[in-house]
């Protein structure tokens, strides 16, 4: 072989080698990709399944993708807790940027964001709803900037009506003081982080988180429809309890005033009404509380669940300050309409160590009696305020979280009647036995509701229907006829 041919030969097989090795690093590199989709994959189906039962999870329903197998790990929906487990939430979205990795996938955006006057920092889909869809790394963008804009909506306020022709709800449960409700409104824009109605706008294939503080609704037809409801033989005549679910006095009342439309009905009628609020504008309608008070037909309840405004600004965001709702007790009780006050709700290690000063403080400004809530947590609200403490209280959130567990059976939430409101174990004693003392001290009783008056009730004259005073050709069955 001549040295050309030898030459030949070689630059032959280098150039095969090349091509073997660039098709090996493609390969390689294919290989890579597809077990990094399917990691992903593995990662995404492991955050759909619950220990042993198969439920989608809480971090699966907040669109936040955790790196664990949450098959050895509790959830709050079970009622166990493990803050290992738990994602950490990040109070804002972070800079764009590509993740070249799997390893990456922590550091994709959760769907958590802090936004001035709101109070969930998260807007999870409805449970009901049957495909959700979540923030995941596809090489290309992490989607920050869609999920910026995403959450920048859901923070617009939207105001529609709800044509719900029953407006009387029945209360049966026998630990509540009240057996007819009204909620002139579903969702609330006080924003209250705690609000144990925020599940019920998933019903509306909504979000519990900032869609049930932006996506309202409004009772329409309402004076008409009471007065049906009202007419009806079959009427009992029971006091009618507004606020609670939904604040009756939160902004949107000022315009629309569906809520002083009720109380006008009721005065004009002399129907007996309770009011629960934390809105200043229950001040607005002074003039007709005080006429229902001099009947006996009213009491009112302002619900003060914290002395410390930046912590009110941080849990409820969009409610009368703390000193606004001293004053408004202050008026309510000059005008001599029966004014109480709600603690609640009382959370361990956030609030509860105002007990004695927010029971003082409410009698000082002229409250009869008071009463407390221990927290609640159903469904989604327990996520919602995990995430909360996450991003305004990290320091503490493990111990909250376990002091709420030691009220509850060891679970998050235990919704037995009776129990729900007080909690059991020896810290929900101690914190009754607190409030029992501090409403002693005070000189005010404790929560038992005023006997309104319904003896005094005047059911609406309703005008005859056209169809029925229509003259018509039809004989009557026993009418003789023509001969």
């Amino acid at each position: 072989m001549s040295d050309r041919e030898s030459a030949d030969d070689s630059a032959k097989q280098e150039h095969a080698a090349s091509k073997g090795s660039k098709a090996n690093k493609d390969n390689n590199r294919n290989d890579e990709h597809n077990g990094s989709k399917d990691l992903k994959g593995n990662q995404a189906n492991n955050a759909y399944r619950d220990n042993k039962s198969g439920k989608r999870t809480a971090w699966a329903k907040s669109g936040q993708l955790p790196l664990l197998d949450l098959s050895e790990h509790g959830s709050p929906e079970n009622g166990s807790y493990n803050k290992s487990t738990r994602r950490q939430p990040s109070a804002t979205i972070p800079p764009k940027k590509n993740h070249a990795s799997i390893d990456a996938l922590d550091a994709l955006p959760t769907n958590t964001m802090v936004t001035k006057g709101r109070g969930s920092t998260s807007n999870d889909p409805s449970r009901f709803l049957k495909s959700q869809s979540i923030p995941i790394d596809d090489g290309w963008s992490d989607g920050a900037e869609r999920l910026n804009e995403r959450l920048l909506r859901a923070q617009q306020v939207e105001v529609k009506p709800d044509l719900t022709r029953s407006l009387i709800t029945r209360n049966k449960s026998p630990d509540i003081p009240f057996e007819h409700s009204i909620n002139p409104y579903i969702g609330c824009e006080h924003g209250c982080l705690y609000c144990f109605a925020r599940p019920t706008h998933a019903f509306l294939d909504l979000s519990p988180g900032l869609d049930f503080e932006t996506k309202l609704f409004f009772k329409t037809n309402i004076v008409q429809r009471l007065e049906e409801a009202w007419a009806r033989p079959s009427y009992q005549p029971k006091p009618l309890a507004l606020g609670t679910n939904t604040d009756p006095y939160q902004p949107i009342e000022k315009s629309k005033k569906i809520t002083r439309q009720i109380l006008q009905l009721a005065l004009q009628h002399r129907h007996p009404v309770s009011i629960v609020t934390k809105g200043s504008l229950i001040l607005r309608d002074l003039d007709l509380l005080t006429a229902l008070a001099s009947l006996n037909l009213v009491q009112v309840y302002i619900s003060v669940t914290t002395l410390d405004k930046d912590l009110k600004i941080k849990l409820e965001p969009r409610t009368a300050s703390p000193g606004m709702r001293l004053q408004m007790i202050q008026q309510l009780a000059a005008a001599s309409i029966p004014v109480g006050a709600m603690v609640a709700p009382l959370i361990p290690f956030v609030n509860d160590h105002e007990l004695e000063d927010i029971v003082a403080a409410v009698a000082g400004a002229g409250a009869g009696r008071a009463g407390y809530i221990l927290l609640r947590l159903p469904l989604e609200v327990a996520q919602l305020f995990e995430e909360w403490l996450e991003v305004h209280m990290p320091e503490r959130a493990e111990r909250v979280m376990k002091a709420v567990q030691s009220m509850r059976g060891g679970k998050v939430y235990e919704s037995r009647w009776f129990v729900r409101m007080r909690g059991t174990g020896p810290m929900a004693k101690l914190m009754s036995q607190r409030f029992a003392l501090a409403v002693k001290k005070a000189g005010i009783q404790p929560d038992e509701r005023n006997s309104l008056r319904s003896d005094l009730f005047v059911p609406p004259q309703l005008a005859p229907r056209a169809a029925d005073t229509m003259p018509t050709p039809q004989l009557n069955l026993f009418d003789q006829g023509p001969e």
